[in-house]
């Protein structure tokens, strides 16, 4: 018998007790560990270096809404119109997305109040293939702004999306005109649309509803753009500014209207639905 097993029989070792897999969580901004359950609680905002975290439709709506809000039923749309694969098939792809996420979509509408002020909310998921936005993203966005001239309440729009959806080729970059036209029909009834940039908001989405709120408001750090910083870099040969790309960035050049905590982001929203309806509840 070697030394070791002779020492192994002679302590008193307890057995090896099993921890969730879950129970931390490494900050990606500063590398800190951070508890699971404490870093949720913080609204998945990082209490060291104030990094905010990417977060699901459900988180999201259960920050921003009052509770009792309705999560409004996704549109139908034809699946795989291209009938598109690449090293997957892209019905595959979609089972795989669905089965990992709680809705069927990244655009997921839902109908609540925020601080009593009734309002349709629109939040991308990002965990839902990139957050990209095709045909059902489309569609969900323009049922959304329908419902909000329904019940004569603000569409406010949480965007996080890496941009179309490949996969659908053409068909998703309609849905930049669709929303844009969507859009129009909020402003023709008089009704508020907001925008909330969160972390990542890039491509066709920028390019088209997440820049066109009466508000833009961005989260703190929140990467929003059209093209990639190494692309814009590679075609103006010229190194970018410090911070390109990001919110503080884009605050100081006047194209976001304000940076949000994510704390203050519900209060916010509020104060600007309130003055915004003023006039509307006045007639």
């Amino acid at each position: 018998m070697s030394w070791l097993n002779k020492v192994r029989n002679a302590l008193p070792f307890t057995p090896k007790r099993d921890t969730p897999d879950n129970l931390w969580i490494k900050c990606p901004s500063c590398s800190e560990m951070l508890f699971t359950k404490e870093y949720e609680e913080n609204l998945s905002v990082c209490p060291h270096c104030e990094h905010h975290g990417r977060i699901g439709a459900d988180a999201r709506f259960s920050q921003l809404l009052d509770p009792g809000y309705e999560l409004l039923p996704a549109p139908k749309v034809k699946e795989d119109p291209l009938k598109f694969r690449d090293s997957k098939k892209y019905v595959d792809r979609l089972k795989a997305a669905r089965a990992a996420n709680p809705h069927p979509d990244a655009l997921t509408n839902a109908l609540g109040r925020i601080e009593g002020q009734k309002t349709v909310v629109g939040v991308q998921d990002f965990a839902f293939m990139g957050g990209s936005m095709g045909m059902a993203v489309g569609n969900a966005f323009v049922a959304g702004c329908a419902r909000a001239v329904q019940e004569k309440c603000p569409y406010v729009a949480v965007t996080a999306a890496g941009g179309a959806r490949m996969q659908e080729g053409i068909l998703s970059l309609m849905q930049m005109p669709r929303s844009t036209v969507a859009i129009a029909g909020l402003r023709a009834a008089g009704l508020p649309y907001i925008v909330v940039l969160t972390d990542p908001t890039t491509g066709g989405v920028t390019a088209s509803y997440a820049m066109l709120g009466d508000v833009q408001i961005a989260e703190p750090g929140a990467l929003i753009g059209f093209a990639g910083q190494r692309v814009i870099q590679d075609t103006i040969r010229e190194k970018l500014p410090e911070g390109f790309q990001r919110a503080e960035y884009l605050h100081a050049h006047g194209m976001v209207d304000m940076v949000t905590h994510r704390r203050d982001l519900k209060a916010t929203l509020a104060q600007v639905i309130d003055y915004l309806m003023a006039g509307k509840a006045a007639a």
